[in-house]
């Protein structure tokens, strides 16, 4: 199998009617759809961050406040899904 990212949740049925090369192509599928939805700009678009009184929606401080170990406190990301 090709070297792939570690992924936190991969969600892949194995049954006895699948072959190795089979199987190895429905990684290689699931990795193309990950790695466009976890572009920055996938994000961005998704989320928005609430700080305290306020919650932006601009790409710049979503991706600032991102980039911390942790968040400040009474920061939080909300999906827009």
């Amino acid at each position: 199998m090709k070297t792939t990212p570690d992924r936190d949740l991969l969600v892949l049925f194995k049954n006895k009617f699948m072959s190795e090369l089979a199987m190895e192509q429905e990684v290689e599928y699931l990795n193309k759809i990950l790695r466009q939805i976890e572009r920055p700009g996938e994000f961005c678009k998704a989320h928005e961050l609430a700080r305290r009184n306020r919650i932006t929606r601009k790409a710049q401080k979503l991706m600032a406040a991102m980039h911390h170990i942790q968040l400040r406190p009474f920061w939080f990301f909300i999906s827009k899904n």
